[in-house]
C-alpha cells in the first residue's frame, strides 16, 4: 500500500471541478475504480486530496452506499428516494446490541451508538453533541428525525410511565414534536420540499440509568418573513396547507376556508406532498397535551392570518385621508376580523393610520400611511402573530418534555441548523442563514483542526501542521469590531431615517475595503455586495434589508392584539407585556461535538472543500482522536494494574515518591511527573509489545499510544483494546466478589442448617419427651381404672358364685323344662353353688357356640395353666350332660381328677351355709352325685 501523507488541498481549475494536473499518484488512484467502494473510512484512501474523495464517495455512491466514515466525522449523501430497509427497526437494534458497532458498516445509528456509549461509560467530557450541517436540502431534518428516534428507542425506560393513563411516555412526546416542529417551522423550497427554516438545538436528558428522562428544545432563526412573502415556486409553511387541505367540512365553514378557495400568502396549493399531512399534526399535538379546543383556536388564527394576507389597500385622492381598501378584499378584511376576534374598525385603522407622539407634552398626532406602508403593517401583524404562536408552541412542547434537573445527569445535543443557502436573490434572511453557517464553520475549525494541532504541540508530540481553510477573515466582514456589515446595519437602524440602499452599498464598500472577502456585482444595477463564504460566494440585495433589520413592530398592532378577544391572543399579548423577551432555556455548552457533515448532490465538491472534509480526513488519519488526562486514565484504568505484595509497605517511584499499589492502587500527589510514570508504568504493563512513546523520543506518531505531558492521546483501536480489558477485569472481579458472596452465603446457610438441625433435635426430643409422660399418665390412669374395675368384676364374681346355687345337669340330653319347673317348685336342699372363682372365669371365657371335641379342646387350653402346674389332671367325655354356670352353660361334661386344689382359699367358705363339705371339693362332689344319679 502507498505510503500514507498528510495531503495538502488540490487546486481545482477546470468546469468539471477536477484538476488536470494532479501527481501521477492521484491519476493512478482515480484510474482504478474497481476498490473504490470499498473504502468505509476515507482516511483508507491515499493520497487525501478532494478529488480521491469526491470519487470514492461518488463510487460508493453508485453502489447506493450512502454513508461513508471520515475520521471522527460521518459523510452522508442523500440518496433523494425513501430507502425504509436503511432505517428499520432490526437494524437499529443490531447497531446497539453489537459489541463493536464501528466494525458495522457506517451509518447514523453507528454514531448515535457512539455517543450513546461514551455517556454510559462516563468518559470525559461525558456530555455528548451531534451536529448536523450540511447544504440545503442535503437530508439534515431527516437525519436529525433518525437520531431522535434511535435515541427514544435505545434510551427508553421499562417502567411505565407514572400518573395519569392519558400521559404518554416520554419516548413518545419526544418524537410527537418532529411532526409539529416540521409543520410549523419547515416549507417546501427550491432544493428541498421539508426544508427546515429555523434553526434548533434539541437536549435528550438521560438519567444514571442512561435512560430518557426529559429533554428540551431551543429553536432560533425562525424565517418569519416566509408568512407574508414566498418566492417563486416556493411554498409557505407546511402547516397552512394542511389547514387548507385537511379540514373537515364543519371547520371548513367556521373557518370559511371553502373548497377552491385561494388566498395570496398561498402558492402552489395544488402541489401534493407527503408532508402536508393533517390529521399525524393533530394526533402529535394531543400527545403533546393541546387539546382540541386549543387546537381549534390555532388553526382559527392561522386561518385568519391567510384571509389578513387577502387585504389590498389603494392610494386615496386626498393623502390627509386613510388608503382605501379594495372593494374585493372587504370580505376578507371582515373574516380576519372575526376570526382574531378583534373589531374590523380597530383593524383596519390599524393597519391605516399612524400615531405619531412628540414635543415635550406628548402630544399624539395621526398619519395616514400610503399603500406601501399598510402592506408593511399588515405583513408585520401577521409576521408578529405566528412568531408568537410558534415561540407558544415551542414552551408547550417544553413544558411536555421537561424535568427538573435533580432527575437527570447526563444529556446528548442533537444540533440542526439552517443549510448554507445561495439563491438568485439573497436577502438578509439568507445573509443570518449563512452567518449561522459560518459560526458553526468556524466552531468546527477551532475546536478540531485548530485546536487539535496545536494540542498536539504542545503535548510534545512531534507533529507536521495541515494547512485548512479559516473562516475568521468572513466573519470579520459580517460581525467584526468595530466596523462590520452588521455594525453599518445597525447604525443606519439607529439614525431612525429612510433607508438608502446606494448609500448603504457605499458605506459598506468604503468601510471594508481592506477585507479580501468582500466585494460586490459591477453589472447588476441593483444595490448589492457579495461575502466570500467558506461554502462559496454569495451575492446579497442590500433593497430592504436594513428595514428587515429594524424589524418593527408598530404600536398601534401591539395594542390591536391587546384588545382581542381571542383567549390565544390574550395569552401571547398579555396587557402588561414588554418588548423585551428573556430565553428561558438555560442549555449547558457542550466541549465534545460528534460532527455529522450531510453531503447533498448540489455542488458536492464545493461541499468538500468548504466544509474541512479533506483536512478533517488528514488530521483524523494522522492524530489521536481519543484524549484523556492522566488523573482521568488513572482513575479509569486502575483496575488494570496487576497486584504486587508491597516490599516495604508501599512501593518508590524514581523520584522518590510513595504510589499504593494494587487494585486499590491510588497516587497521593498530584504532580503530573508521578502521574505520567504511573501511566507509563500501566501502558507498558498492559502493552509490552507497544511500548507507549515519551515526549522526549522523537518518533514518528505511528503509535497507537503516546503520553504527552499531561494527556495520554490513543486511537479508537487502542481504547476498545483498553475497554476490552477493563470489561474483561471488572467482569472477573466481579465474579470473585460472586465466589466470595456465594461462598459465603453456602457458609451462613451450612450454619443456619446446623443450628436449625440442633433446634429441631431439641424441640423433636421436649415433643418425645412430653408425648411419652403423657401416655404413662394416660396408661397410669387407664391402669388405675382397669384394676378398680377389675376389683369390681372379681368382687361381684365372687358375690355371684357364692351366691347362686349350682343345677343339676340331665344325663342323655338336655333337661326337660316341665321337668326344671317341677324341680324347681319342689322344696328340698339348697342347689348346688360354684363357689371356685378362677373355673368359672374359665368356663364363662370357652365359646358357647361350639360342641362337641371342639368344645372339649377349648376348656382342655382354657385349663392349660392347671394342667402345666402338675396339680390336676383332667379327662373329657362326650357328655351330654354339663356344668351350669351363670356365666356359661357348658353342652358337655368335664371330669378332673385334683389331687389337691391349686387355688388358694379352695376350701374357704365365704358364707355360713349348713353344709359338711364347702369350696371346690364341695363342687365335684355335687357334681359327682349329678352325674351319677
Amino acid at each position: 500500500m502507498p505510503k500514507q501523507v498528510n495531503g495538502t488541498k488540490s487546486c481545482l481549475a477546470d468546469g468539471n471541478g477536477i484538476s488536470s494536473h494532479l501527481g501521477e499518484e492521484v491519476e493512478s488512484f482515480l484510474s482504478d475504480t474497481g476498490p473504490l467502494h470499498s473504502f468505509d473510512d476515507l482516511t483508507k484512501v491515499n493520497p487525501v486530496t478532494t478529488a480521491t474523495v469526491l470519487k470514492c464517495l461518488h463510487a460508493r455512491y453508485a453502489i447506493d452506499v450512502f454513508y461513508t466514515n471520515a475520521g471522527c466525522s460521518l459523510v452522508a449523501v442523500n440518496p433523494f428516494w425513501p430507502i425504509p430497509s436503511l432505517y428499520s427497526q432490526e437494524l437499529m437494534r443490531d447497531y446497539h446490541a453489537a459489541p463493536h458497532p464501528q466494525e458495522l458498516k457506517p451509518h447514523i445509528f453507528a454514531v448515535a451508538e457512539e455517543t450513546y456509549r461514551n455517556v454510559k461509560s462516563q468518559i470525559l467530557p461525558v456530555n455528548q453533541s451531534i451536529i448536523v450541517s450540511g447544504e440545503s436540502g442535503a437530508g439534515k431534518t431527516w437525519t436529525s428525525r433518525c437520531l431522535m428516534k434511535f435515541y427514544a428507542t435505545v434510551a427508553s425506560s421499562s417502567s411505565a410511565p407514572q400518573g395519569s393513563v392519558d400521559v404518554e411516555r416520554i419516548e413518545k412526546r419526544v418524537l410527537d414534536s418532529n411532526p409539529v416542529m416540521e409543520a410549523f417551522g419547515n416549507a417546501c423550497t427550491l432544493r428541498n420540499s421539508n426544508s427546515s427554516r429555523f434553526g434548533k438545538y434539541i437536549q435528550l436528558q438521560l438519567n444514571s440509568s442512561q435512560h430518557l428522562t426529559s429533554a428540551s428544545i431551543q429553536t432560533f432563526l425562525l424565517e418569519k418573513t416566509r408568512v407574508a412573502y414566498q418566492a417563486p415556486e416556493e411554498r409557505n409553511f407546511h402547516i397552512f396547507y394542511q389547514i387548507a387541505k385537511g379540514a373537515t367540512q364543519e371547520e371548513r365553514l367556521a373557518w370559511n376556508l371553502p373548497e377552491g378557495s385561494t388566498f395570496s400568502w398561498l402558492p402552489n396549493p395544488k402541489k401534493a406532498l407527503e408532508e402536508d399531512c393533517f390529521e399525524v399534526t393533530r394526533e402529535a399535538m394531543f400527545h403533546l397535551g393541546i387539546d382540541c379546543p386549543m387546537q381549534n383556536n390555532i388553526f382559527k388564527i392561522l386561518a385568519g392570518l391567510l384571509h389578513l394576507g387577502n387585504l389590498q389597500f389603494s392610494e386615496a385622492d386626498d393623502e390627509s385621508q386613510p388608503c382605501q381598501v379594495e372593494d374585493y378584499t372587504k370580505d376578507s378584511a371582515g373574516t380576519a376580523s372575526r376570526l382574531l376576534k378583534v373589531p374590523i374598525e380597530d383593524l383596519l385603522e390599524a393597519l391605516r393610520i399612524r400615531t405619531i407622539t412628540a414635543g415635550k407634552q406628548q402630544q399624539v398626532f395621526k398619519k395616514p400611511c400610503s399603500g406601501a406602508e399598510c402592506g408593511t403593517r399588515r405583513d408585520c401583524l401577521a409576521k408578529v402573530i405566528y412568531a408568537n404562536v410558534f415561540d407558544w408552541l415551542v414552551s408547550v412542547i417544553n413544558g411536555s418534555i421537561y424535568a427538573d434537573s435533580s432527575v437527570w445527569s447526563n444529556f446528548i445535543g442533537l444540533l440542526d441548523v439552517y443549510g448554507f443557502e445561495s439563491f438568485p436573490e439573497n436577502h438578509l434572511e439568507q445573509l443570518c442563514i449563512n452567518y449561522a453557517n459560518e459560526k458553526l464553520q468556524q466552531h468546527f475549525v477551532a475546536h478540531f483542526l485548530k485546536a487539535q494541532q496545536e494540542e498536539y504541540a504542545a503535548e510534545g508530540l512531534e507533529w507536521s501542521f495541515i494547512n485548512y481553510q479559516d473562516n475568521q477573515t468572513c466573519l470579520e466582514v459580517i460581525e467584526g469590531s468595530p466596523i462590520s456589515i452588521f455594525s453599518l446595519m445597525n447604525e443606519e437602524c439607529r439614525l431612525n431615517r429612510a433607508s438608502n440602499a446606494s448609500q448603504f452599498q457605499t458605506r459598506i464598500e468604503v468601510a471594508l475595503s481592506n477585507n479580501q472577502c468582500i466585494s460586490r456585482d459591477k453589472f447588476s444595477k441593483k444595490p448589492n455586495f457579495i461575502i466570500a463564504h467558506y461554502a462559496g460566494s454569495v451575492c446579497y440585495q442590500v433593497e430592504g434589508m436594513v428595514e428587515k433589520n429594524k424589524d418593527p413592530v408598530p404600536p398601534e398592532l401591539v395594542l390591536l392584539l391587546q384588545q382581542s378577544q381571542d383567549p390565544l391572543l390574550q395569552k401571547l399579548f398579555p396587557a402588561s407585556a414588554t418588548s423585551q423577551k428573556t430565553n428561558p432555556n438555560d442549555l449547558k455548552t457542550q466541549t465534545k461535538p460528534v460532527v455529522v457533515t450531510v453531503v447533498s448532490k448540489f455542488k458536492v465538491l464545493c461541499q468538500l472543500e468548504a466544509c474541512g472534509i479533506v483536512e478533517t480526513i488528514s488530521i483524523s488519519a494522522a492524530g489521536f482522536p481519543i484524549r484523556i488526562s492522566f488523573r482521568s486514565f488513572v482513575e479509569r484504568y486502575k483496575v488494570l494494574k496487576k497486584s504486587r505484595k508491597p516490599t516495604s509497605g508501599a512501593a518508590q517511584n524514581g523520584n522518590g515518591r510513595s504510589l499504593h499499589l494494587g487494585n486499590g492502587w491510588t497516587p497521593t500527589q498530584d504532580d503530573e511527573d508521578t502521574f505520567q510514570s504511573t501511566v507509563q508504568d500501566l501502558l507498558q504493563e498492559l502493552c509490552p509489545n507497544t511500548p507507549p512513546l515519551r515526549p522526549a523520543e522523537k518518533k514518528s506518531c505511528e503509535a497507537a499510544v503516546y503520553c504527552g505531558k499531561t494527556k495520554v492521546f490513543m486511537t479508537h483501536s487502542m481504547l476498545e483494546v483498553l475497554e476490552a480489558r477493563r470489561a474483561r477485569a471488572l467482569s472477573e472481579r466481579a465474579f470473585c466478589i460472586q465466589c466470595c458472596w456465594w461462598r459465603f452465603k453456602r457458609r451462613k446457610q451450612a450454619k443456619q442448617g446446623q443450628a436449625a438441625t440442633t433446634i429441631q433435635s431439641a424441640v423433636r426430643t421436649w415433643l418425645a419427651r412430653r408425648r411419652f409422660q403423657k401416655l404413662r399418665e394416660a396408661a397410669t390412669v387407664v391402669k388405675r381404672a382397669w384394676r378398680k374395675w377389675k376389683a369390681r368384676m372379681d368382687t361381684l364374681a365372687a358375690e355371684e358364685l357364692d351366691d347362686i346355687e349350682g343345677k343339676p345337669l340331665v344325663s342323655g340330653g338336655a333337661i326337660p323344662s316341665s321337668w326344671a319347673r317341677s324341680e324347681s317348685e319342689k322344696p328340698g336342699p339348697p342347689r348346688a353353688i360354684i363357689q371356685f372363682w378362677p373355673l368359672g372365669l374359665v368356663l364363662s371365657s370357652a365359646p358357647v357356640t361350639l360342641g362337641g371335641f371342639q368344645r372339649n379342646l377349648t376348656f382342655l387350653a382354657c385349663l392349660q395353666v392347671l394342667r402345666d402346674s402338675h396339680h390336676c389332671k383332667a379327662e373329657t367325655k362326650m357328655l351330654e350332660g354339663g356344668i351350669t354356670s351363670v356365666r356359661a352353660l357348658p353342652q358337655g361334661s368335664v371330669k378332673f381328677h385334683c389331687k389337691k386344689s391349686p387355688l388358694l382359699y379352695a376350701d374357704t367358705r365365704p358364707h355360713s351355709h349348713a353344709c359338711p363339705r364347702t369350696g371346690f371339693n364341695q363342687i365335684l362332689l355335687d357334681s359327682h352325685k349329678l352325674l351319677t344319679a
